[in-house]
């Protein structure tokens, strides 16, 4: 094992599942298990004692369900001003309103219980690293819940305060572009890049990326297009 394992917690109600998920955590060296419960107020408790780097998090869970967990690990982690978890959410429905709600509420990816292995793994190792995960094939599919109602939507006062090059990188992102993507666009560096987006998040009042997405969407910001300034 590594100096600096991941730390990584899962809560689900299936206890076989929770098997195959620990053995697969346990064969990677920069990977650590550090603990699993079966329903989402266990799972909220866990996060308190355990602060794992990554939670893998089901949605349909007695006692407590995946979302309301999601939403009290996060806000107990902002209120006590310590780093919160990154929080995959899984699902065995491939359009999952549960997993919309919970990248609305902060969660930092969504993926299918039947994902393979080496991407459930990756998958973590992306969350860790500042980026988010989401289904393969399920992008568009799912972030069509956020899509703002046919009358012209209100564009929030803070879009506002992003400057011409700022909106640039927004679009950019919005439309799923990687750091080195958008770098390569706009003939920037990958650090120019990230600062950028620490901005615009800040700016926006967002977590990450996916509530970067789901903003654009939400407010009809013209994602598809190509971004101008």
């Amino acid at each position: 094992m590594t100096d600096n394992p991941i730390r990584v917690a899962l809560v689900d109600d299936q206890q076989l599942f929770r098997a195959g998920i620990r053995m697969l955590i346990d064969s990677q060296p920069d990977l650590e298990f550090v603990g699993e419960a079966a329903d989402g107020r266990a799972g909220f408790e866990l996060a308190r004692s355990t602060r794992p780097d990554v939670m893998l998090m089901d949605v349909r869970m007695p006692v407590m369900d995946g979302i309301a967990s999601t939403i009290a690990i996060l806000e107990a982690a902002d209120a006590e001003s310590r780093p919160a978890p990154r929080i995959i959410v899984l699902t065995t429905f491939d359009l999952d309103e549960g997993a919309a709600s919970a990248l609305r509420k902060g969660a930092s990816g969504f993926l299918l219980k039947d994902t393979q292995p080496d991407f459930l793994l990756a998958a973590i190792r992306t969350v860790h690293s500042g980026n988010s995960v989401i289904a393969p094939g399920a992008t568009h599919a799912l972030f069509a819940h956020f899509r703002a109602p046919a009358s012209v939507p209100v564009v929030p006062a803070t879009f506002e305060t992003l400057t011409s090059r700022e909106r640039g990188i927004f679009a950019f992102a919005a439309r799923g572009m990687s750091n080195s993507e958008i770098a390569a666009q706009e003939y920037l560096s990958e650090a120019t890049v990230k600062t950028h987006i620490s901005r615009v998040l800040g700016k926006l009042g967002l977590r990450d990326r996916v509530q970067l997405v789901i903003f654009a969407y939400e407010h009809g910001l013209n994602v598809g297009d190509h971004p101008g300034g």
